[in-house]
């Protein structure tokens, strides 16, 4: 074992005998938003983005559905199964089956495997002090998701939040292991700060976070405001408390960088900095500089300005 699940790292990697690596992991959950497609293309490359954090090429899937057989019409799962089709096929991912079992909730996901060489592998461990922070995603599809189910989300966040969720992070993968860079983790249920914790936790190390400087989706701070929080997020708040400096941030803007997301972005750590934005923007990946990692107390946060209005 390469990679295992003592850091809580994205994915599991395995060495194999002609010199490369095995990557996989899981994922599924129910759905996010309305449109059947749409959710199996947010599940496909949710699940694809464990690979893609590790540095490795997702190359071979297997999906795992729950359906209501007695609720829902199996023409709907179809409809699911060929949004994660979809996204395979872009991905240059080969869906070979799966398992699916009769239940009261719809559920839907993938395992993915990929291979990556050993010696290129990104890990969540090894972030040093003095390393920048980038993102490569927004973040607010959380609040997004839930303004769905309560019916308050604008045509513009559900087509942006569907945009966002379903974009791949295979260019922003190519670009990292490109530069050479020191640690990455993509950014889903535990939220942005969440998963600034874990990494931080597992490299020893401590950060600071300017709030003015991470990517929002549009109207999510209002969102947060209104309470169109998910249960998920307040308890990533909650889990938060006690390692993190929110200086002035208020209970909203707090939610926000604890948002629980669906198939977010990258969150990278390098000291190359000039060679991952140059990587970036070849490839046209969007990116913020958003922090640094710095010495201290390990998976402390300190998080300075504002969120921007």
């Amino acid at each position: 074992m390469l990679v295992s699940g003592e850091t809580g790292d994205d994915a599991a990697a395995f060495a194999l005998s002609d010199g490369s690596a095995l990557v996989a992991t899981v994922d599924f959950f129910t759905p996010i938003v309305d449109d059947p497609f749409d959710w199996g293309r947010i599940a496909a490359a949710n699940a694809f983005s464990d690979v893609y954090a590790m540095g490795a090429t997702p190359r071979l899937a297997l999906n795992i559905a729950a359906w209501p057989v007695d609720d829902l019409p199996l023409e709907m799962l179809v409809d699911v199964l060929r949004g994660g089709k979809e996204v395979a096929d872009r991905a240059g991912v080969v869906v070979v089956g799966g398992h699916t079992i009769t239940d009261t909730e719809p559920k839907y996901g993938m395992v993915a495997l990929g291979f990556a060489d050993p010696s290129r592998i990104v890990r969540n461990s090894t972030a040093p002090e003095s390393a920048r922070l980038f993102l490569t995603k927004p973040i607010g599809t959380g609040m997004i998701s839930t303004a769905i189910k309560r019916g308050v989300a604008t045509d513009d966040q559900v087509r942006l939040a569907v945009e966002t969720m379903t974009s791949l992070n295979d260019a922003a993968a190519v670009a990292m292991v490109e530069a050479g860079v020191d640690a990455a983790t993509d950014v889903t249920g535990f939220g942005l700060l969440g998963h600034l914790r874990k990494m931080l936790e597992a490299s020893g190390a401590s950060a600071r976070v300017d709030a003015a400087s991470v990517p929002l989706l549009p109207g999510v701070l209002d969102l947060a405001r209104r309470d169109v929080v998910a249960g998920g997020t307040k308890r990533n708040l909650a889990w938060l408390t006690a390692t993190t400096d929110w200086d002035a941030l208020t209970e909203p803007e707090r939610l926000v960088l604890a948002d629980a997301q669906t198939s977010g972005g990258l969150l990278i750590a390098t000291r190359r900095t000039e060679q991952l934005v140059s990587a970036l923007e070849a490839r046209g990946v969007a990116h913020a500089e958003i922090g640094e990692v710095l010495a201290g107390p390990p998976g402390r946060v300190t998080v300075v300005g504002r969120i921007a209005r």
